[in-house]
């Protein structure tokens, strides 16, 4: 320390400047002295010296000779310094345990956050409609869907992100409640689906409203909407209950039974894949394995061809043939029809 003519102070840790310490240095280095002396002792002015013989004092690290000879006389480094040392780590202690503190509080809030995200309570006719349409909106491979038959919180496509959707590719497959079919406006809804190219099946009952996009995302309605009565839906985003929600409609997906249109665009319901296939389908296979085409099959049996064509594709689904082959060959391993 004795000597040190510029740099930064090697004890700012205790709030000294390097002019201070220098003074401080040849305190201890050369005895007692006054402001001038040590002015001209380290090369400064006397009112910067004295200033820093106020910071020194104010330190505890020197005192006034009591002579009164103006002259100021270095406290042993070893007590003075070690007592601003120790109240310094004291504070640095205190510090790291705040610091640990407030990290930990950051942590926690954090962790909530996160968890507000994965699950959160939607309320309100404009929060719920503009959340169906962020779903849809943000769909980019497939949506899912279980319609109730009660008052609906958002109209079809009232948006117009349903048409967005499907014009960029994503894949809807719906379930409604039969009951959703009772009103001229539903049917009218349900053509228009149809018409997007849209799998919609149909169910005596669904367990509740649902709606999931792409696997990840889901909204579920808390209680249902009575007149006047704000709607309170659950924006599920956490994967094992997304998971869940998307075992449930897969279930309900298979009980259900697919919706059409026949060749006149009247609204038909086929029976739901699994079983066996009924007569009908029966006939339809035999004439497929004496080499009938679709169109000769539907103008035998008086069908529509894309009704054919559906029940032909249900068939497929039902034994997993990826070739009509295939079919042939699971239908007479199954005994479906005769030699």
């Amino acid at each position: 320390m004795p000597g040190q003519e510029g740099g930064a102070s090697m004890l700012a840790a205790i709030g000294l400047d390097e002019r201070a310490e220098r003074l401080y240095s040849r305190l201890v280095a050369h005895g007692a002295a006054t402001a001038e002396e040590l002015a001209a002792g380290c090369g400064t002015g006397v009112t910067e010296a004295r200033l820093a013989l106020v910071l020194l004092q104010t330190r505890g690290l020197i005192a006034p000779q009591a002579d009164g000879s103006a002259r100021f006389a270095a406290a042993p480094p070893s007590v003075a310094l070690e007592a601003l040392l120790t109240g310094q780590r004291h504070a640095l202690r205190e510090a790291e345990l705040s610091a640990a503190a407030l990290a930990e509080a950051y942590r926690v809030a954090a962790a909530d956050h996160s968890r507000r995200d994965l699950v959160e309570v939607v309320t309100g006719h404009a929060a719920v409609g503009h959340r169906v349409a962020q779903l849809q909106l943000g769909a980019t491979t497939e949506l899912l869907a279980l319609v109730t038959g009660r008052h609906q919180v958002v109209r079809a496509d009232a948006t117009g992100a349903e048409t967005d959707a499907v014009a960029r590719g994503v894949n809807y497959r719906v379930v409604l409640e039969r009951q959703a079919l009772d009103t001229p406006e539903s049917v009218e809804a349900l053509f228009e689906a149809l018409d997007r190219d849209q799998q919609v099946r149909v169910v005596d009952k669904v367990p509740g409203k649902l709606i999931v996009a792409d696997r990840a995302r889901a909204l579920v309605p808390l209680s249902e909407v009575r007149d006047g009565a704000e709607p309170v839906v659950l924006s599920v985003r956490a994967p094992a209950l997304v998971r869940l929600l998307v075992t449930l409609f897969e279930q309900t997906w298979e009980w259900a039974h697919p919706l059409g249109r026949d060749e006149d665009g009247a609204l038909l319901a086929e029976p739901a894949p699994g079983g066996s296939p009924d007569e009908l389908d029966r006939r339809i296979l035999s004439l497929l394995l004496i080499g009938a085409t679709d169109q000769a099959v539907a103008k035998q049996l008086g069908l529509g061809l894309r009704t054919v064509q559906r029940r032909i594709s249900r068939l497929m689904a039902l034994v997993r043939a990826d070739t009509r082959i295939q079919l042939g060959w699971q239908a007479h391993r199954r005994g479906w029809v005769r030699d």
